[in-house]
């Protein structure tokens, strides 16, 4: 066992000071666990603690409005972790009694918890066996066996899952658990890990074999979709302007945005106004001016999804009649957007 007793041995010595650490209350676990999904710990701690502040316990989330918890979720990304979050709390609040379940194979039967997120909680908050496999684990296994299997493939998890299980003690699963996955986190990192100083440098494989930056290997590419976002701001006399609840399923659902045209291809000025005239729209009853059209942002904005690269541009029309329905900058700050909208709000009204 002297990969297991190295790696728990520079964990105690290494690991960081965090607060989901600090308990065996599988909510505060499960909360961390939900957010730290494709999120660094840097960007994922403020947010864990805005929510336990804002929701001490599952019953305070599951009480919550969905609108609330996606506001404090703005600017996380993949907001349907927010919405299936909320579904799971009422889950566990209203159907559970406030209890989570206390083994992992019950714990999948939450909305939004998968097998990883099943082990981490049943290791860290119960003690229960079973190992983690997520990219972490992929890759520290992956390099210091010298395991060349595609992570991408359907018999990835299942091969990595035994190892890990191999080499888990019975006695200590939170703590090799956490363990695992600090190592990947902090030391051996996606690119150009410090391998001189690891304390795997004299037996890891892929070390030993130069293989290092080939290791874990994934063939399988994400394919990146490109969509063209135009934002139309209406701002009316009273400087009030609208906002929609984006219903449609995808991204950003139960968020809210400005009235957005989407293009196959980015657009200039005239052919935005040849959109809102051939928008079934008489703008004129409203006082607008397509002709006034104005970009407002010459740069364009490129937001970056997982699996779509977003190409932004946001339109301003002004109209010196009130809007039916408008509302004050204020008012939409309160409301969850998009950080991308989010922000470029708070730079539109800064000017």
């Amino acid at each position: 066992m002297h990969f297991t007793n190295l790696l728990i041995q520079w964990y105690l010595q290494n690991k960081r000071d965090l607060p989901w650490r600090k308990t065996t209350n599988p909510y505060p676990i499960w909360l961390s666990e939900i957010m730290l999904q494709q999120t660094r710990v840097a960007q994922g701690l403020p947010y864990f603690l805005s929510f336990t502040e804002a929701f001490p316990t599952v019953r305070d989330l599951a009480d919550a409005e969905e609108e609330q918890v996606l506001k404090l979720w703005q600017g996380l990304g993949y907001y349907s972790r927010a919405r299936n979050l909320h579904a799971t709390a009422k889950q566990v609040a209203y159907e559970m009694g406030g209890v989570f379940p206390g083994t992992y194979k019950e714990l999948l039967i939450l909305k939004g918890v998968g097998e990883y997120t099943a082990a981490a909680i049943a290791s860290i908050a119960y003690g229960e066996p079973v190992p983690v496999v997520d990219g972490n684990v992929f890759r520290v296994l992956s390099r210091y066996f010298d395991v060349e299997t595609d992570i991408a493939s359907p018999a990835a998890k299942k091969e990595f899952k035994e190892l890990a299980a191999a080499l888990l003690p019975k006695e200590q699963a939170s703590l090799f658990n956490q363990a695992m996955m600090e190592f990947g986190a902090l030391q051996c990192v996606p690119r150009n890990p410090d391998c001189g100083s690891c304390v795997f440098n004299d037996s890891c494989a892929a070390l030993q074999k130069k293989k290092v930056d080939s290791l874990p290997v994934k063939l399988k590419k994400t394919k990146v979709v490109n969509r063209y976002f135009n934002y139309l701001i209406l701002k009316d006399v009273n400087e009030r302007s609208l906002v929609a609840k984006r219903e449609a399923k995808g991204i950003w659902h139960g968020l809210y945005e400005f009235p957005l045209f989407e293009t196959s291809q980015d657009i200039g000025q005239e052919e935005m106004a040849g959109l809102l005239q051939n928008s079934g729209q008489d703008w004129s009853r409203e006082g607008i001016e397509t002709s006034d059209l104005r970009l407002l942002n010459t740069k364009k904005i490129i937001h970056k999804l997982s699996h779509q690269h977003l190409h932004i541009h946001f339109w301003e029309l002004k109209t010196d009649k009130p809007l039916v329905g408008g509302m004050s900058f204020p008012e939409i700050e309160k409301l969850p957007f998009p950080i991308v909208i989010y922000n470029f709000i708070e730079e539109y009204r800064a000017k």
